[in-house]
């Protein structure tokens, strides 16, 4: 019974920790995507801003299909943000332009979180008796 018990805990906890990251990884995705200026430290490496937009929207695509949003809706609005981000940013932000190019990679990222989110729901499905 104490196992019972702790296992359920234990559940309820690791839900509310998948829940804080989805929430912490759209707020980081939508502050990469539409703040004013450019997020993040100019580094010098070239196109490393497709790598963080690969990124951004992997994390946001893996958590969200972890905690259960239903996949049809968050890939839609995730594909959706990745193309009018990019209109916001070349028309209404004036110290950004926006990159056909970021939404390929934007794109990418959706179907990297969505595939890894896939691959790892598979796997804890084999080891659950």
């Amino acid at each position: 019974m104490t196992v019972r018990v702790a296992d359920e805990t234990k559940t309820a906890r690791t839900i509310w920790l998948w829940r804080i990251a989805f929430v912490a990884a759209v707020a980081l995705q939508l502050y990469g995507v539409y703040s004013p200026r450019e997020a993040g430290p100019h580094i010098g490496i070239p196109q490393i801003d497709k790598v963080a937009h690969c990124f951004l929207f992997a994390a946001v695509a893996f958590t969200g299909l972890k905690v259960g949003v239903p996949a049809r809706w968050l890939l839609g609005a995730l594909a959706a943000n990745a193309i009018v981000s990019e209109l916001v940013q070349h028309w209404l932000l004036p110290q950004r332009d926006g990159d056909p190019f970021d939404v390929l990679a934007d794109l990418a990222g959706v179907a990297l979180g969505a595939w890894i989110a896939t691959k790892t729901h598979r796997r804890a499905n084999r080891r659950t008796p």
